[in-house]
């Protein structure tokens, strides 16, 4: 670290990238019309265009069918099915985009700290180095996660309507993501800069998409950003979060539920509503 607080990161080896993707195609996905520049703005723009149009959510999960990391079956779901995903997902896809457009970037792993017992290293994100500093890129904790590129450098924060992020050094967890409540700074997630192997990654998945009580096991999620919030939807409640404050309402069984999934958050399953596992009290 330098004494100015900044971090110094080393470059280290890439997690394996497809070779076959198509970079027209994710444009367009994510609204882009060309390829952004490789500077700090044309940052800023991949990540917020994949925040605000590719949706987490965990259903395939709720269906049985587990997540496949694979390259090419990252690029089927989330690009050419427009499917959404959870941080495995949609940070593994984000990486091989920064990779193939040309950023020097490499994959993190996080502790959860959103209440209740510290998760394992079970969430997934891109450090990015550019023009002599270092950026947190993170398009998979949900609609409340990074809304822009962070840079590597303790105290500094950036804020828009309604949010506020920032990087802090903790004695006992390393490098924590803070997000501003109120006037009140909360810890998101802990990590360090600890070179990365698929095999790390293939493990934190397994464990997050397969453990009996796993929230991801166990609840329902999707969730997509607006300019001034948010919309979720946890099991069978729709919660919408905008200037005017917060609502929730429940949303019936059956093919309504599904209807809901594609006009919200644009999510189309192949599938019936009797597939989804049973909702379990909360």
């Amino acid at each position: 670290m330098h004494p100015d607080g900044n971090l110094v990161v080393t470059t280290e080896p890439e997690i394996g990238l497809a070779n076959e993707l198509d970079l027209d195609a994710y444009f367009s996905r994510v609204g882009l019309p060309t390829a952004p520049p490789l500077d700090e703005e044309g940052l800023r723009v991949l990540q917020q265009a994949q925040f605000f149009n590719i949706p987490f959510e965990n259903f395939d999960i709720q269906l049985g069918r587990g997540i496949d990391l694979a390259p090419e079956a990252l690029v089927a779901k989330l690009v050419h099915r427009q499917r959404g995903g959870y941080c495995f997902e949609l940070n593994g896809l984000m990486l091989m985009v920064l990779c193939e457009l040309g950023f020097q970037a490499r994959p993190l792993l996080a502790r959860v700290h959103l209440g209740g017992e510290i998760s394992g290293r079970t969430h997934q994100m891109s450090l990015v180095e550019l023009a002599g500093r270092s950026w947190l890129v993170d398009v998979g904790f949900g609609a409340g996660g990074l809304r822009c590129p962070l840079p590597m450098e303790m105290g500094h924060s950036e804020e828009g309507p309604g949010w506020a992020f920032r990087l802090v050094e903790h004695e006992t967890w390393g490098i924590m993501m803070q997000t501003r409540t109120g006037q009140e700074w909360r810890d998101s997630y802990s990590f360090d800069l600890l070179v990365v192997a698929a095999a790390d990654i293939a493990l934190g998945n397994h464990y997050t998409s397969t453990a009996p009580m796993n929230k991801f096991v166990t609840t329902r999620i999707a969730s997509l950003p607006r300019a001034t919030g948010r919309v979720s939807l946890r099991n069978d409640v729709l919660i919408e979060v905008g200037p005017q404050g917060k609502s929730q309402r429940k949303i019936p069984a059956g093919g309504g539920y599904l209807d809901i999934l594609k006009s919200v958050f644009g999510i189309d399953l192949d599938a019936q509503y009797t597939d989804l596992r049973v909702l379990t009290p909360e």
